[in-house]
């Protein structure tokens, strides 16, 4: 795409719904909109389902002493979110290199019809024994590959940073 891409541009119905959620009371903040730690919560919570989808599992993680940490993650708020409303999250894989993974997340106000944040991520694969990045099997890289290979074939750029990378 030679223009840069732009959040109006997202078609998040083509990508996979990793995770969805209703704002509770607990997360407004004063201005009676959810506060923005809970956007980081629910990225978090958006990347066990993303993770999943490429079987970066909770039970991969615990027979192998492996793990993930987040190394970066950049947040664009886009439209509020109010008590109540639904909200859904939706992920795309971007790149990867041999121990980490860059992917951005949707987070879609579903009353509205409207997105409301992105959150683009870099996190890598940790050997836990020795609490040090460590390659992708290639069970995962497989699976991911084949993941990245369907969003670069989409025809919308995601709205990237274009800072981050693997």
């Amino acid at each position: 795409m030679s223009r840069k891409a732009h959040p109006a541009d997202v078609r998040w119905t083509d990508l996979p719904q990793t995770y969805r959620a209703e704002v509770l009371p607990q997360w407004l903040d004063e201005m009676g909109h959810m506060n923005v730690m809970w956007y980081t919560h629910l990225f978090s919570q958006g990347v066990h389902g993303f993770f999943a989808l490429f079987g970066f599992t909770p039970e991969y993680m615990a027979a192998n002493t492996t793990g993930t940490f987040a190394l970066e993650l950049h947040v664009r708020y886009l439209s509020e979110v109010r008590l109540g409303e639904k909200i859904g999250l939706y992920s795309r894989a971007l790149d990867r290199s041999a121990k980490r993974l860059h992917y951005i997340q949707f987070l879609v106000n579903e009353d509205r019809g409207v997105l409301s944040a992105t959150g683009e991520l870099v996190s890598a694969h940790v050997d836990l024994a020795i609490r040090r990045q460590s390659p992708l099997p290639e069970s995962i890289t497989t699976r991911y590959d084949q993941l990245l290979a369907e969003h670069r074939a989409l025809d919308w750029a995601a709205p990237i940073c274009h800072v981050m990378r693997a």
